[in-house]
């Protein structure tokens, strides 16, 4: 009989605590799941034979690490609840004769079931599951789909490993808090509360000021390079200043609504103000979370979904055609390489019975150095003093002769010496001259619009300007005369030659292996487009993935906290409202009480993670120019869609949960 007394009464406590339990325990399948199948895709051998497969695998080993680190957090978080709840429970077996060693015996059993049917629940979805987020991840890589169906030992021996010592983590805590607790304390742990703190302004001050440097960082960094580094920064210090806000900024709110006569001495705003004073520590640290969590989800989901939906876009901007080639020359005067590249191009595709279509074909001389009103800085002595300044900035810069230009662009445009043509890409250039310091000053005729696409160009985070001269070979000596050369890596000399082939993707790719096995061209670099699609396919798709499976745990953590944020206050107000009601509150005024508490605290996580959003913009959108993501509107419309979308789905969630604490407080006890 003692054998079954702990486990029936442990059992017995989470049967009748179900509306806490449930959720809790989905929500402990839900991570075991994900982390089971992040680690499954993250080895799996189907994902490995995909092109770029290297970069995914990586992330979604780093996915692991980010679940593993935020189920500890999470999980505590959410078992503090638990434990609120159960307290009074546990008092009362304290009193009436059991031991704290009684009540740990309960709390093991408890424990044992939680995380049984969470492992093992978690691990054979996870199993179940894991096939068809293989398939899913291999069609966003555009990779081969293969019909085996495997278990990873290794994933299920790390699942067990990592969230057996949560719970087991779980309950030493629990034990700490009951041994901790004395019985009078334990029973009047649920409506003990919390007496209302004091506006402290330094707290809320500190918190803005945090938040606006977070901010400032955001909108000012100009250098992608370093977004990602700044970006950590930026979110540490908004979560820190979104806790203090939060917590401390609530207060000062409550404060403010109670000392505004005409709204507060009305029943609705007087019982949920009062409501929300008496709790609003916890009540801020919950709304905190929530906002963070939000905001993640946010950030997450629109970015990897704009860089996925704008994959094609990327891949016809990196590689304007189907076949690029960037040839390293010692001089401009070298010409027989080019001729011999073209002669062995033609040879290969002779063969396939094909020819080059919408030929890109001209020499270009290329330098790179800081902008500053017309003058290109870009010797090593000059560059030191501009680093710092926020009125330059990095450029690249290609001298193209206008013969090519013409050609190419089907012109008919002259230049007298010393005029020049500008074609600023990704920048706008306003002044009337240009000149690379000390070298020739060029009046620039026209600032026109457009010019062939350069993959090179396109690569670079950094902006490029075309300057399209008369004498390409004057323009090379002249800025030889300054000190540049291939051989300090001021200036390089480039032939340029891609073109389109009106053959099917197997044969474009058989053709770029015969031309790279050919060793063509000799020296420089050969780019197929259709084979580097598979990479980026593998990494943006990869990307959205991963982030869909992180939005989905982080999603399913507030709305978890949301659910026990609206049934532990229910359980506390319970008694509140039961005496309300008998000195004559309706259930309709009830109702607009909670209505009133909704439109005064629930919407200022989500308004606080819009917020945060806009700020955060910039930097992402500077991040994924490191991905060669430069359509800001797709960014833009993606940012914006997913914001509504959560929007709705955070109003449908509250209103469920709102009226789940309707049902308790104005139903008596259950």
């Amino acid at each position: 009989m003692k054998s079954v007394f702990y486990p029936k009464l442990a059992w017995d406590g989470i049967r009748k605590n179900k509306q806490l339990y449930v959720p809790y325990i989905l929500t402990c399948i839900g991570m075991v799941m994900m982390y089971y199948i992040i680690y499954f895709l993250a080895n799996a051998s189907a994902v490995e034979n995909i092109p770029g497969s290297s970069v995914i695998q990586q992330m979604l080993r780093m996915g692991c690490s980010v679940l593993a680190v935020f189920s500890v957090l999470f999980l505590f978080y959410s078992n503090s609840f638990l434990m609120r709840r159960r307290k009074r429970e546990f008092g009362l077996y304290n009193i009436l004769g059991m031991g704290k060693g009684n009540i740990s015996r309960i709390l093991l059993w408890e424990t044992l079931l939680v995380a049984g049917i969470a492992l093992l629940g978690g691990v054979g979805l996870g199993i179940a599951l894991s096939k068809l987020f293989e398939l899913l991840l291999v069609n966003m890589m555009e990779g081969q789909v293969r019909l085996d169906f495997t278990v990873s030992m290794a994933g299920v021996k790390s699942t067990l490993l990592i969230f057996g010592g949560i719970f087991v983590l779980l309950f030493l805590n629990a034990l700490r808090q009951i041994s901790l607790s004395k019985p009078v304390e334990l029973l009047r742990s649920e409506s003990a509360g919390e007496k209302p703190p004091k506006a402290n302004w330094l707290a809320g001050l500190l918190g803005l000021a945090i938040l606006a440097a977070a901010y400032y960082i955001a909108v000012t960094i100009q250098d992608p390079v370093t977004t990602l580094v700044a970006f950590f920064v930026a979110v540490v210090m908004v979560i820190c200043a979104t806790y203090l806000l939060l917590i401390f900024g609530s207060v000062v709110l409550c404060r403010m609504l109670q000392k505004n006569k005409k709204y507060y001495y009305k029943p609705n705003h007087f019982v949920s103000v009062s409501s929300m004073t008496y709790r609003m520590k916890r009540n801020g640290a919950g709304l905190a979370s929530i906002c963070i969590l939000l905001t993640m989800v946010l950030v997450m989901i629109s970015s990897t979904t704009a860089l996925f939906v704008g994959t094609e876009d990327s891949i016809h901007i990196r590689y304007p055609k189907d076949m690029n080639m960037e040839v390293k020359l010692n001089g401009l005067q070298e010409t027989e390489e080019a001729d011999q590249t073209r002669a062995d191009v033609q040879t290969i595709l002779d063969r396939h019975l094909a020819a080059p279509e919408n030929v890109y074909d001209y020499r270009t001389v290329a330098t790179s150095g800081f902008l500053q009103e017309g003058v290109l800085y870009n010797n090593p002595e000059a560059l030191g003093g501009f680093r710092e300044n926020a009125d330059s900035e990095v450029v690249l810069t290609f001298f193209v002769p206008l013969s090519d230009y013409n050609r190419l662009m089907g012109q008919e445009q002259t230049l007298d010496e010393g005029e020049a043509l500008i074609y600023p890409f990704r920048t706008e250039y306003k002044d009337a001259t240009f000149q690379v310091s000390g070298g020739e000053v060029y009046q620039v005729k026209e600032v026109v619009n457009s010019f062939v696409d350069n993959g090179n160009s396109a690569m670079t985070i950094y902006p490029t300007i075309f300057v399209f001269v008369p004498d390409l070979e004057a323009a090379a000596a002249s800025l030889e005369a300054l000190g540049g050369s291939p051989d300090n890596g001021i200036l390089h000399y480039y032939w340029y030659y891609a073109f389109d082939l009106d053959l099917p993707v197997a044969e474009q790719i058989e053709i770029y292996h015969e031309l790279r096995d050919a060793d063509v061209p000799a020296s420089g670099n050969l780019e197929c487009r259709e084979v580097e699609r598979a990479d980026f396919y593998g990494l943006y798709g990869g990307l959205f993935f991963l982030g869909i499976m992180l939005s989905i745990v982080f999603l399913a953590a507030a709305v978890l906290i949301i659910y026990y944020k609206q049934i532990s206050e229910g359980y506390e107000d319970q008694a509140r409202f039961e005496i309300m009601q008998k000195v004559g509150m309706t259930k309709r005024e009830i109702r607009k009480t909670i209505n009133s508490q909704v439109l005064t605290v629930f919407f200022l996580p989500l308004v606080m993670a819009g917020i945060h959003l806009c700020f955060a913009f910039p930097m992402v959108r500077k991040m994924l120019l490191i991905f060669n993501l430069w359509d800001t509107k797709l960014l833009v419309l993606t940012t914006a869609a997913c914001f509504m979308i959560f929007g709705v789905l955070y109003a449908i969630v509250y209103r469920l949960t709102s009226n789940r604490y309707y049902a308790i407080v104005s139903g008596g006890k259950e």
